[in-house]
């Protein structure tokens, strides 16, 4: 199975519009929403909930009170302020402020603190008209995206059978939710618009392709836009061996059809649909014909 991710170097460039349209368009594929922490594919891709089940992906620092002298020694060592003394002069622990380090534990001389695992987010798997959905969503404040990124990928492997394609709607950025989502794919589109902030969001997304050893893909959203920022991203591109395969126009009806959960599709929006599908088949035949990474 070839896993394609779509990612960007910002939110809101429309790469969730491309895969919820993909969807519809690429036989023989299954989907997985990596944005974790907000994600929002399973509005335009609907389903029926096979599995779901928490994700305990960090460890936090928890007090025993009873075995606990207050001596400080913990408050001391912790380099994210994340234990103080409460109304009463006894120890405190933030868990929302807990990187789970475990230096604490280590240095308690009444062994007062332990590291226990928490609950930091839910993973689900969907049964959906366009094929097995894998997604998840982290706890508010919770640690650990990266980890549970990871974790998608792993169960939408598992409960592939035998698709051609894996289309993932990856994280925007370039934390490591977007390491996470692009590890060992074979290939990214990086999906940006004609802006100065969002061509120099693009360099850094695809530096990051580039560092992992993906080969990337470019795809403008808006490409009508602005004509002049598109010209010098398409130069940027050609000068750094970087494919442009999609040229999107700017179209206002797609954000009314997204408000009634629709993509490019079900709206009737054929010239957008048109170049998404001429998009992905350049992806398709240029994955097809290059070895597994």
């Amino acid at each position: 199975m070839k896993e394609i991710v779509f990612i960007s170097g910002k939110g809101g460039t429309g790469k969730s519009t491309v895969v919820a349209t993909l969807s519809r368009l690429v036989d023989g594929k299954c989907l997985a929403d990596c944005d974790v922490e907000a994600p929002n594919l399973h509005l335009l891709v609907p389903g029926e909930r096979i599995r779901q089940e928490d994700f305990y992906g960090a460890d936090v620092a928890v007090l025993d009170p009873e075995r606990c002298f207050r001596c400080g020694v913990c408050r001391d060592v912790c380099r994210f302020d994340a234990i103080s003394e409460d109304e009463e002069g006894g120890i405190r622990i933030d868990p929302l402020s807990c990187e789970g380090c475990g230096a604490c534990a280590l240095v308690s001389p009444t062994e007062a603190i332990s590291m226990q695992s928490v609950k930091t987010g839910e993973i689900a798997l969907d049964r959906t008209e366009y094929g097995l959905f894998a997604h998840a969503r982290l706890e508010i404040g919770a640690e650990g995206s990266g980890r549970l990124v990871t974790e998608v990928r792993k169960q939408l492997h598992a409960a592939s059978d035998g698709e051609a394609w894996a289309l993932v709607d990856g994280s925007p950025g370039i934390g490591c939710v977007v390491i996470a989502s692009i590890t060992g794919a074979d290939a990214v589109v990086a999906v940006c618009e004609p802006t100065l902030s969002g061509q120099a969001d693009l360099e850094r997304v695809v530096a990051v392709a580039r560092h992992f050893q993906v080969p990337a893909f470019v795809c403008i959203n808006k490409v009508d836009l602005n004509p002049a920022i598109s010209r010098d991203i398409e130069q940027w591109c050609t000068e750094g061996g970087v494919p442009v395969v999609g040229r999107i126009p700017f179209e206002p009806a797609i954000v009314d059809a997204l408000r009634r959960f629709e993509t490019p599709v079900e709206a009737g929006l054929d010239p957008i649909v048109r170049e998404i599908a001429a998009m992905w088949n350049q992806v398709k035949e240029a994955v097809a014909e290059s070895p597994a990474p």
